[in-house]
């Protein structure tokens, strides 16, 4: 069984700063790469960051870029996404994203936590 909850979603100005947090348990070992998607209103969901979990590498969209990190703490098992310099348009609900590919390939979803940046 394997649970992803995110955390530290809130409300901030234009220029704020925001931490997300997102605690895995269960089956921690099987995932290869965790990852922060978006869902803006009426929107598709979009992909935001990811980390490899065994190689640390990390990959940000390009409108994230320079102003958010993705990052990860091994020994609680818990995923971050640091968000700075935060804009109107990144207002969307964050979910967390664990890739299993042994077994087989599946993923992972949290809950979702609502992210509001006011201009």
């Amino acid at each position: 069984q394997v649970s992803l909850v995110e955390s530290g979603g809130g409300s901030v100005q234009a220029g704020g700063s925001l931490r997300l947090s997102c605690a895995a348990s269960g089956r921690t070992f099987s995932f290869a790469a965790m990852r922060w998607f978006r869902q803006a209103p009426g929107k598709e969901r979009e992909f935001v960051a990811r980390i490899g979990c065994t190689s640390g590498w990390t990959y940000h969209e390009d409108s994230v870029k320079g102003r958010f990190t993705i990052y990860k703490d091994y020994a609680s098992e818990t995923l971050y996404l640091q968000m700075n310099s935060m804009k109107p348009e990144d207002t969307a609900v964050y979910y967390c994203n664990a890739q299993q590919v042994v077994p087989q390939a599946y993923d992972f979803w949290g809950q979702g936590t609502q992210v509001t940046v006011s201009s």
